[in-house]
């Protein structure tokens, strides 16, 4: 049963149905095939007739198919898979075609296909291994002969060959567990639902939370109230209190005043 997709997100977080892109000129045996397509129209236009002999198209094309097949197959598999495993099959196809274009040469002109314990094709083969991009090739291609350019031709198609094959398996393994871009377009949906159903569920989170500080702050806002009316009727109670005292005050005042000797009437004419 397929495994969830690895599915990318955008900055926004929002889930991406797109595979992570491959930098096909990056890629070792998409540079040696490259290499192979240049190698090809050199030895073409030196080696074999430019008129009535249809192996020159063969060649170039099936040289220039292998490349251009990798190119399009690793840009397609962002979105496709399928189609990317299509395409690289179509390319390790072509590569092989050319590889027996290179022996079926040597084998009609009397050449030799180097192979192990041959100090030249070591020589070869470590050069290769080492070396997968055009610039390491240009300047030597013109320099060697057409059983050379055989052989190295064959030697970077077996590179090729195995690098591709390798690939082929790692993408074959990641589509019987990862599924296509169908597979990846539900767990992304999934995905994003999941997000925003987690979303919903934080802000409804929040708006609990709000609510019951808000609930807490009008308790405390009641009981704030409730101590205020007190305390106004408190004030009122002394109020009132002072006001009875006053009234005494007063009273007693009037009393004093009016218990006070008053001066005989002698004493005034005196």
């Amino acid at each position: 049963m397929p495994v969830p997709p690895n599915i990318r997100h955008y900055a926004d977080g929002t889930a991406s149905v797109l595979r992570k892109p491959v930098v096909y000129t990056a890629l070792r045996f998409y540079q040696r095939s490259d290499v192979l397509y240049q190698l090809t129209r050199l030895f073409c236009q030196r080696y074999l007739p430019s008129h009535g002999d249809r192996t020159v198209d063969q060649m170039v094309q099936a040289a220039r198919s292998a490349k251009q097949n990798i190119a399009e197959g690793c840009s397609d598999g962002q979105t496709s898979m399928e189609s990317e495993l299509k395409l690289l099959g179509v390319a390790r196809g072509s590569n092989r075609e050319l590889q027996e274009d290179y022996q079926d040469y040597l084998k009609r002109c009397g050449k030799h296909e180097w192979f192990g314990n041959n100090e030249r094709f070591d020589r070869l083969h470590t050069f290769c291994k080492e070396h997968s991009k055009y610039e390491d090739y240009r300047d030597l291609l013109p320099k060697l002969d057409d059983e050379e350019l055989a052989n190295m031709a064959i030697c970077l198609c077996h590179q090729v060959d195995a690098a591709l094959t390798k690939y082929i398996e790692q993408r074959d393994r990641e589509f019987t567990t990862e599924g296509g871009i169908r597979e990846r377009m539900t767990a992304a949906r999934l995905e994003q639902r999941q997000t925003q159903k987690e979303i919903i569920n934080g802000q409804e989170a929040t708006i609990n939370e709000l609510k019951a500080t808000i609930s807490q702050q009008e308790a405390t806002i009641n009981e704030l109230k409730t101590t205020i009316s007190q305390q106004e009727a408190t004030i009122n109670e002394l109020k009132a209190t002072t006001s009875r005292q006053e009234a005494m005050i007063k009273e007693l005042e009037e009393r004093i005043k009016d218990t006070s000797p008053q001066p005989s009437p002698r004493g005034r004419e005196s």
